[in-house]
């Protein structure tokens, strides 16, 4: 069943989480707009801001941190084509702030991906049961997000996630 309430903001998810918060990425690229002048900073000078405790990631880093204080793993996994597009290697250039404040990122080549059921969208999964799919433009700005407690979705979703992790490299082995 999908819920009908606003969709709640990242704060709200994590917040109430009580064990796990997974997260699954499978685009080359998202066109996310508070990104856009750190992005273009970086294509032009090769330097992404990764102080964890700047104005830009303060809010993200202070979320995780509080998650993970309360015993909640939290774990990203990204699906990236090879060679990584200049978006891919710009996340992975800020990744090193997300393992900062606590997260979990391991990255799949996408051919390492191809026998895998995978679901349709990007999704956070919260403890096994509530999921946030995440929608967007072909241009890769967000669309909008959808919540869902289905049971079979969410565990495609745990199975996709579990699948995607195992056979994924830990951030630090990971070469772009």
């Amino acid at each position: 069943m999908t819920l009908n309430d606003a969709v709640p903001g990242f704060d709200v998810l994590l917040d109430g989480a009580r064990h796990s918060a997974l997260h699954l990425e499978m685009r080359d690229s998202y066109g996310v707009a508070a990104e856009s002048a750190g992005f273009a900073r970086w294509l032009a000078t090769g330097v992404r801001n990764t102080d964890p405790d700047s104005e830009y990631w303060a809010f993200w880093t202070g979320l995780v941190r509080r998650t993970v204080a309360r015993g909640v793993s939290v774990r990203r996994a990204r699906i990236v084509s090879e060679p990584l597009s200049d978006y891919a290697k710009y996340s992975h250039a800020g990744a090193v702030v997300n393992l900062a404040a606590g997260e979990e990122v391991r990255y799949l080549p996408r051919r390492h991906a191809s026998d895998i059921a995978l679901p349709g969208n990007d999704f956070w999964l919260i403890d096994g049961r509530l999921i946030r799919w995440n929608h967007f433009a072909g241009n890769g700005t967000p669309a909008d997000g959808e919540m869902s407690q289905d049971p079979e979705a969410a565990a495609l979703c745990a199975s996709a996630f579990t699948a995607v992790w195992e056979r994924a490299m830990p951030y630090e082995d990971y070469k772009p």
